[in-house]
């Protein structure tokens, strides 16, 4: 795979929102491996330890530090690169901050994204664009059926509800300005990534599970559940990014057929329990306790969310490589290579890149 994806983003220009996030830098971390030519647009990452920093983002990719609102410079920063290819992740990424700053949260994740379209719409040069979401934007139900790309999108947090919108956003946008029957005249293909619950190395987000486990762990401290009994389709990050980054070599190959929303999540069984990801955790970090808390007057978080991924690994051919168990080991030893040698966990970052690709 590593081989096949160098082939179609080698020598590429390639156009990365969010590339100071987590999921953001890891994706730039792939492409620079890849040998793409990079070129970035987000906020300021919040800490001299975000992965963005680790691994010397700044060196690896022209960045530039901008906020979606921000149309005229984010239309510049676009049609001054002339992309190949657009991945789009920036984002207000959080259930519960989006109950601090809801109608901020609709700002970026539905108009940033339509600013992002206007400057795509500027862009007179065939361009592939993989637009990602959540698997947050199904209307959740909470039961056993897992959600297929064809249900009902929908959203009770501010955030879910934020990220449909979006959806109806990058339909509209497909439909009236990249509508795939006049392809051959706008030259742009515009497909959709649905994933969440990624777990893995050098994400220090507030009020995620991994991050708090980890800085717990690390602090001898025990580590607090407040939800033990959610499931979520928890994967490693490495793994849907490498959905995403097959769905834009087979975007570039036929736009026509593959300018669609794929969902990239693990399978069934990899749905697990906040509580048994943390007795994970703990059983690969090899000590530590944990405590279940009843908090009271918190926000609404859905309890139960499961993906359908048969259209990704029939159209795609993407399933997931590990499983729940591998996924938190991988993320763990991170994090333990980390606060053993912290100027050497670049090179750590290269070699799980590798060690997933190959």
């Amino acid at each position: 795979m590593l081989d096949e994806l160098k082939k179609i983003y080698s020598g590429k220009k390639v156009f990365l929102t969010g590339h100071t996030g987590f999921k953001g830098s890891w994706l730039l971390k792939v492409l620079t491996i890849l040998g793409a030519e990079v070129k970035g647009y987000a906020l300021v990452p919040e800490n001299k330890f975000d992965l963005f920093n680790l691994i010397n983002g700044q060196n690896i990719c022209n960045s530039v530090i901008g906020d979606l609102r921000n149309k005229e410079l984010l239309l510049k920063s676009i049609i001054s690169f002339q992309p190949d290819f657009i991945f789009h992740l920036a984002a207000q990424p959080l259930v519960r901050l989006s109950y601090q700053i809801p109608s901020e949260t609709f700002e970026i994740n539905a108009i940033g994204t339509a600013n992002l379209l206007d400057g795509v719409r500027a862009l007179e040069k065939n361009c592939s664009i993989i637009l990602i979401t959540t698997d947050k934007v199904y209307h959740n139900n909470e039961w056993e059926y897992p959600y297929r790309e064809i249900d009902r999108l929908g959203g009770y947090d501010p955030y879910s509800a934020s990220k449909a919108c979006t959806e109806l956003v990058i339909d509209s946008y497909r439909n009236s300005f990249f509508n795939l029957a006049n392809y051959n005249k706008h030259g742009k293909g515009v497909a959709v990534g649905r994933a969440g619950n990624v777990i893995g190395g050098g994400d220090w987000a507030k009020d995620r599970l991994i991050p708090d486990i980890a800085r717990a762990l690390y602090k001898n401290e025990k580590v607090i559940v407040r939800n033990p009994d959610s499931i979520r389709p928890w994967q490693h990050v490495l793994e849907p990014l490498k959905g995403y980054l097959i769905l834009g070599m087979n975007l570039s190959k036929d736009p026509v057929k593959y300018a669609q929303a794929y969902n990239f999540g693990p399978y069934a069984e990899d749905a697990l329990s906040v509580k048994k990801m943390v007795e994970l955790s703990i059983k690969f970090w090899e000590t530590g306790e944990y405590e279940i808390v009843q908090l009271s007057n918190q926000p609404h978080e859905a309890g139960l969310l499961k993906l359908d991924i048969s259209k990704a690994n029939n159209e795609l051919k993407w399933k997931p490589q590990f499983n729940a168990e591998n996924a938190v080991k991988y993320t763990m030893n991170w994090y333990k290579n980390f606060y053993l040698n912290k100027n050497e966990i670049d090179k750590y970052t290269d070699s799980q890149v590798n060690e997933f690709l190959t």
